[in-house]
């Protein structure tokens, strides 16, 4: 399923179409334009290209952040899950399967 999306954001205006349910484009601009403003409001910056190029550094800073967390949760998950194995062993070997 194709659909258009209208994009006015920093003074600049076009369409794009891509293979996403109208509702999901429409709350990825939404969160876009709340990206925009808050690089706005905490630099002081209101030139639309240095806007949209700090936004997009402070979104891939985000994104990276949110995968690291990721990667310590799964890597503090399969340790947790680890010690389960063994302690479930040991239990296993002392009272016989």
């Amino acid at each position: 399923m194709t659909n258009d999306l209208n994009l006015d954001i920093l003074g600049t205006s076009f369409k794009i179409t891509v293979d996403e349910d109208e509702e999901y484009l429409n709350k990825v601009l939404a969160q876009y334009r709340a990206a925009v403003e808050n690089t706005q409001s905490i630099s002081g910056i209101n030139e639309p290209l240095n806007v949209a190029v700090l936004t997009g550094f402070l979104l891939c800073d985000e994104i990276n952040k949110m995968k690291q967390q990721l990667e310590d949760e799964s890597i503090e998950i399969s340790e947790r899950t680890m010690n389960l194995i063994a302690v479930l062993d040991r239990a296993l070997e002392r009272y016989g399967e």
